[in-house]
């Protein structure tokens, strides 16, 4: 995949009924990568600091007040934890997030796990619901298709996305959810 531009990189998405668009910035500090989204339909914004080699290091996700209204972080290692230090131990294990609000988390999966064409890896990410604040872990496959397109597929329901991505692995559109703009 392509590196991103040392001085960052934006990106936009309108959801598919056209009722609402997101922004994501990213930015490379400390050296890591820093996303900044904000997703006007469900008028939240996020912020999630990856490491160089695109690992989550911490989630905060903002609605309605100045501070995070849910701020997760990792060890690297797949322990987690909340703002005040409490271990999440039910989510141990989970190596990405799941925003349903955005295409781009699909994307640090993909860039972390930098799949061949053919291959595929099954993975635990954190599901974020941005209405409840729950977070439950979930496995899904990703699969680096034949075609250069990608699948999400959600194990337990068997649920798939097909999806293609640009050269940095950003999502083009996700048929029926978002598309490029």
């Amino acid at each position: 995949m392509t590196a991103f531009p040392a001085d960052g990189y934006t990106v936009r998405w309108q959801t598919w009924d056209g009722q609402g668009d997101e922004t994501v910035t990213l930015r490379w500090e400390n050296e890591g990568w820093t996303a900044l989204g904000e997703v006007t339909r469900e008028r939240v914004s996020y912020v999630i600091r990856l490491s160089a080699t695109w690992q989550i290091r911490q989630f905060l996700l903002f609605r309605d007040q100045d501070e995070p209204d849910l701020w997760l972080g990792t060890d690297g290692s797949g322990r987690w934890g909340e703002v005040n230090g409490v271990h999440r131990p039910d989510l141990d294990g989970c190596t990405d997030i799941d925003l349903h609000a955005t295409p781009f988390t699909n994307t640090i999966p993909i860039r972390r796990l930098q799949l061949d064409s053919g291959d595929a890896a099954e993975i635990t990410v954190a599901l974020i619901d941005v209405d409840t604040l729950g977070v439950i872990p979930v496995r899904q496959r990703y699969e680096h298709l034949p075609t250069g397109a990608w699948r999400k597929v959600h194990a337990k329901t068997g649920a798939a996305l097909d999806f293609k991505v640009d050269a940095y692995g950003l999502v083009h559109d996700e048929p029926n959810l978002f598309r490029r703009l």
